[in-house]
């Protein structure tokens, strides 16, 4: 289902025009309007989901072969010397529109993205406990 008033929503759906690079029946993907490098795309599922809570198997599994399909063009044509897929859920992790999508960055030596982190510690019995939280849940 489509939502009216998700800029996302009509950007996939050829509601509004876009700079698309490749289109099915479940997404579009089409380059990022504020590029964090040279090919920087955006997989968008055609329906809305407003995050990964909320993404179905079928469409979850479509998307990420179409990531990998796209990776490898991106690798076979710009030839960058990495990629980073990147999806982001929740404010706190970065989304800004909330309809799910996927961020296909290639990277290049010594450009300006930082996706990264400072590894943290975590003792042998406080991961104990997540693990045990988490798998409650499965």
């Amino acid at each position: 289902m489509k939502k009216d008033d998700c800029i996302f929503c009509k950007l996939a759906n050829g509601i509004i025009p876009t700079n698309s690079l490749y289109e099915d029946e479940t997404v579009n993907v089409i380059f990022d309007a504020g590029p964090a490098t040279k090919g920087h795309v955006l997989i968008i599922p055609k329906e809305h989901f407003d995050d990964i809570y909320s993404l179905d198997d079928k469409t979850a599994e479509h998307i990420f072969k179409v990531a990998v399909k796209i990776a490898n063009a991106v690798n076979r044509a710009l030839k960058p010397d990495g990629l980073n897929v990147v999806q982001n859920n929740g404010e706190a992790a970065g989304q800004t529109v909330f309809h799910f999508h996927t961020h296909i960055i290639p990277r290049y030596k010594n450009d300006t993205v930082d996706i990264g982190w400072i590894p943290g510690k975590v003792s042998d019995e406080e991961l104990k406990s997540i693990k045990e939280k988490i798998a409650e849940e499965l």
